[in-house]
């Protein structure tokens, strides 16, 4: 009689006694020992799991996937393992929570049991020694996958064992650290998920590390789209995917808020509501969802799952939480160092010790740093930063741009960041930090300032955003506002600028008074403004105004009334009230003369303006007599390349057309054309407009050519 004996499970070996007959042995292959099923929407990303293939295929190789939280380790690490089987079926892959000891303990009972290690349910057995030696069986092929190694330090630092293998136990027995019952043998490799580089390289080298970034483009909307169920072949998807940042799981949480309450609710609302203010996306992105392949300590909120790293941060290195905190208020791009290194200094030194009586919106020569701390104390202060942004890097949270000064955030880790402090009742002395930060670094718009206030911009349109409530910090947020509208409507940027320089204005009207030079100041800019935007009623009331206070409190021949009395008399052209316009400036340039000298740019300002009237009441001759003057005084005085200069060369070039000297202002004009491209860019206003004047006459003259008679 034959008997056929089947062994199944993790059940491997044969052992009889006497068969008298035939016996028919069925081993099963190793399972995939892991707690999540695989996931049917998973997105290639690249060559990403070719790089873990070739890494852990490596005898006895250890590889760390780090990336900041909910960018999709995990998720790699899944499909990694239904891979690894579909390559190998002989090859054992195993799963380990490794948030903490007892998660990680308890993961290896699980394997011991799964796998039916002899010896297991011995009450006396180290249960760690008992999967490192079935691990370390030549005999079989594994993957061991350390998930959520965000703190490394419990497996690195000797641990009290007691006899059953329990950690952190009276009556231990031994003392040993965890990592050394991870074996490094050729028949194994391990695969480490972390949102921490500095616990992956605890565990492993350096070039074994794989950092996982947010998805690409054309993967983001995959994902989306797969989760969604359907196609949208609409814009919405993308803006929605881009505003999301590619965050994986914040991609998925948007997915499954919206399957959720369709058809009352689309991706256009989502996208909508996504927009309107901090405290509507912290709602949408706390919104936990269901995520099956998510480990259940692991939170399904993004933020929440930020915030969580955000703590630990404080925990191990509070001065790197407040580098965050601050780094939470600026443009996520650009952040330079030089508003970052002093913060501490300004906390200690700064709160108590702002003058009351600071009148000034551009006063540039205060510095946070203290000249009287010793070399030593320079250098500790140094090397405390360093350590900050290396703690903030290790979490990936903040990276450094190729110029080695500035750093980047993602949006949605600065939204997490206020939304914790807002929680904490820290906010706003975070944006008050970034505030006065700011302003002591942003100069005023003139030319030679440009390339600082280019950088800083951003920075300003983001702080415009974050007005404060104490009032001193109103006072610099006013003084960003109109230093940023001042650049602004140097670029020819007029919506920015109006908006910045209204808000400044109303503050400051409000804090110091309609009739405080810094006041006037900002109503000066917001006349500019509007002259720019063509609003010439709302400027002359404003310069009128501005005019008849500073010759009260200035005095009639005070350099502000003078600007004042200039402005009024641009605005009076601008409308065509030319008479008035020139008797204005002529009172001015004499005045200025005397009080400036003959080439201060202010009077050669004035000069040009009344070059320009006389220009428009077709006295010609006048205005290329003056013109000529102030473009070589300015070439001589403020460069060539000044927009002032070009400026000038641009008003000469006009009248030589007007007065048929065609081919010297084509000339002029080329000249004027290539050096605006280069100073102010190709969409600035006065270049358009010089290229657009440079065609026609271009235009004009091949048409004279072109029907000239011929001889």
């Amino acid at each position: 009689m034959a008997s056929a004996i089947s062994f199944s499970d993790a059940n491997a070996g044969f052992q009889a006694g006497i068969i008298n007959g035939s016996a028919n042995v069925v081993f099963n292959a190793p399972p995939v020992v892991i707690p999540f099923s695989r996931d049917t929407d998973f997105v290639e990303r690249g060559i990403i799991l070719d790089q873990i293939h070739r890494k852990c295929a490596v005898s006895g190789s250890r590889t760390a996937l780090v990336g900041l939280g909910g960018v999709g380790k995990s998720q790699l690490a899944i499909e990694y393992a239904y891979r690894t089987r579909d390559r190998s079926s002989e090859t054992w892959v195993l799963w380990v929570h490794t948030s903490n000891a007892a998660r990680f303990e308890q993961s290896f009972r699980d394997i011991a049991n799964r796998v039916k290690i002899f010896e297991r349910q011995n009450p006396t057995a180290n249960i760690f020694q008992l999967v490192h030696d079935w691990l370390s069986d030549d005999g079989r092929k594994w993957v061991l996958i350390l998930d959520n190694v965000d703190d490394a330090g419990f497996l690195v630092t000797a641990q009290n064992t007691d006899q059953d293998g329990q950690t952190n136990s009276t009556g231990s027995v031994e003392v040993r650290p965890l990592v050394e019952y991870l074996p490094q043998c050729p028949n194994g490799s391990i695969l480490i998920t972390t949102r921490s580089k500095s616990a992956a390289l605890k565990l492993v080298e350096q070039r074994n590390i794989i950092a996982v970034e947010p998805m690409d483009r054309a993967d983001g909307l995959a994902l989306f789209e797969k989760k969604l169920g359907w196609y949208d072949d609409g814009g919405d998807i993308v803006e929605l995917t881009t505003a999301l940042e590619f965050m994986p799981l914040a991609i998925v949480q948007a997915a499954a808020y919206i399957s959720q309450r369709m058809p009352r609710y689309s991706i256009q609302q989502y996208l909508q509501d996504f927009r309107k203010s901090d405290r509507k996306r912290t709602s949408l992105l706390n919104h936990p969802g269901e995520q099956l392949r998510r480990d259940r300590e692991a939170k399904n909120s993004i933020i929440i799952t930020w915030q969580i790293s955000f703590d630990h941060i404080r925990e191990i290195r509070p001065s790197a939480a407040d580098l965050l905190s601050l780094m939470s208020f600026f443009d996520r791009q650009g952040i330079p160092e030089a508003l970052l290194r002093s913060q501490d200094e300004q906390r200690n030194s700064q709160q108590d010790q702002k003058e009351s009586n600071d009148d000034s919106l551009t006063n540039n020569d205060t510095h946070y740093s203290n000249d009287d701390k010793d070399d030593t104390s320079q250098s500790s202060l140094s090397d405390g930063f360093e350590e900050d942004v290396l703690a903030l890097r290790n979490y990936s949270f903040i990276s450094v741009n190729t110029d080695g000064t500035t750093f980047e955030m993602h949006g949605l880790v600065q939204l997490a960041t206020r939304e914790w402090l807002k929680a904490h009742k820290q906010q706003e002395r975070w944006k008050q930090q970034f505030i006065r930060n700011l302003d002591e670094e942003l100069p005023t718009g003139e030319y030679e300032n440009w390339v600082t206030c280019q950088a800083l911009f951003p920075h300003a349109q983001s702080a415009a955003a974050q007005r404060p409530e104490e009032e001193d910090s109103l006072r610099d947020w006013a003084s960003i506002l109109f230093k940023a509208a001042w650049y602004a409507w140097q670029m020819g940027k007029g919506v920015e600028a109006e908006k910045m320089s209204v808000q400044a204005m109303k503050v400051l009207t409000r804090i110091l008074g309609r009739e405080h030079k810094n006041t006037l100041y900002s109503m000066t800019m917001v006349g500019l403004v509007y002259k720019l935007r063509g609003r010439w009623d709302a400027a002359e009331e404003l310069f009128v105004q501005v005019m008849e206070t500073s010759k009260k409190k200035l005095g009639a021949d005070h350099p502000s009334t003078l600007t004042g009395i200039n402005n009024l008399a641009v605005t009076y052209g601008n409308q065509g009230r030319w008479d008035i316009a020139e008797e204005l400036f002529v009172q001015v340039i004499e005045t200025i003369k005397k009080k400036l000298g003959a080439d201060h740019p202010e009077t050669l300002i004035s000069m040009a303006n009344l070059a320009w009237t006389y220009r428009n009441q077709g006295r010609w001759d006048a205005a290329e007599e003056l013109e000529v003057q102030v473009m070589e005084m300015s070439k001589k005085k403020l460069g060539a390349d000044h927009p002032d200069t070009l400026t000038s060369m641009a008003n000469l070039a006009f009248t030589w057309k007007r007065t048929g000297r065609e081919t010297e202002a084509i000339r002029i004009m080329e000249e004027c054309v290539r050096s605006r491209q280069r100073v102010l860019g190709v969409n600035h206003p006065n270049t358009l407009s010089s290229c657009t004047a440079l065609a026609t006459w271009k235009a004009e003259q091949d048409d004279v050519v072109f029907i000239s008679p011929k001889g």
